[in-house]
């Protein structure tokens, strides 16, 4: 469970982040929307002890990320390139992940075979480092990185960015399945309301740094809702 409370964060006149209290439960979809600038990353990082609250905390399983390093263990998260050691190969990298934690490297080659269908036949096995992958297949390492541990919490910062349509799709069936079979709290962000509503439990929209509205989304019921507020 994720507890925020009373969560603030200013860049000099633009208030990025004002959330007084929200709970993302064990087991939750949540999707993160909002127009540029509503505060979506902004959020993320403070999640992730990557940025500082002017007030406030976030609790992940009762822990204080910046007081502690346990919830490490159990998140995974995927925001953009600079998640990425880019001078290795995607199984370097991945590897590299299993050895800090704690995992055999036979497993971690078994878990390659689970994510063969989002890799697309682009990523495994091509004998290029990351840094000369294009911005799709990036992408692919980068949730494939947070995945691959099979955490209980993974946080994801648009990632339908970058690919195509058929990768979108692998990547909304790749979350869903994992979900089921890891009963992991999964937190997206994505200017894409259709792939959000249709693997989303839950969606919270966001503007100017405040959550507006905590919808529901069973059978893509938030869709409409949605729909009226960005104009669509």
């Amino acid at each position: 469970m994720i507890r925020i409370s009373n969560l603030k964060k200013q860049f000099g006149e633009t208030t990025a982040s004002n959330i007084p209290s929200f709970t993302i439960n064990d087991g939750d979809i949540l999707g993160l929307v909002g127009n540029n600038g509503a505060g979506k990353t902004t959020l993320f990082r403070m999640m992730l002890d990557l940025l500082k609250p002017d007030e406030g905390t976030v609790e992940i399983n009762g822990i204080n990320p910046a007081l502690s390093e346990e919830w490490k263990h159990q998140t995974g998260a995927y925001i953009d390139e600079g998640f990425l050691i880019d001078y290795l190969t995607p199984e370097e990298y991945f590897s590299f992940i299993g050895k800090i934690s704690g995992m055999p490297q036979k497993e971690m080659d078994d878990k390659f075979q689970q994510y063969e269908a989002l890799a697309g036949g682009e990523v495994f096995g091509q004998k290029k480092l990351i840094r000369n992958l294009s911005a799709g297949n990036k992408q692919k390492v980068g949730i494939i990185s947070a995945l691959i541990r099979e955490p209980k919490l993974v946080i994801l910062d648009e990632p339908f960015n970058f690919l195509d349509p058929t990768s979108q799709n692998v990547l909304k069936r790749t979350l869903t399945q994992y979900a089921e079979r890891t009963r992991a709290t999964i937190i997206i962000s994505s200017h894409n309301l259709q792939h959000t509503v249709d693997i989303s439990s839950r969606i919270a929209l966001l503007e100017k740094g405040s959550i507006i509205r905590d919808l529901a989304n069973e059978n893509g019921s938030a869709r409409q809702e949605l729909t009226d507020y960005f104009g669509e």
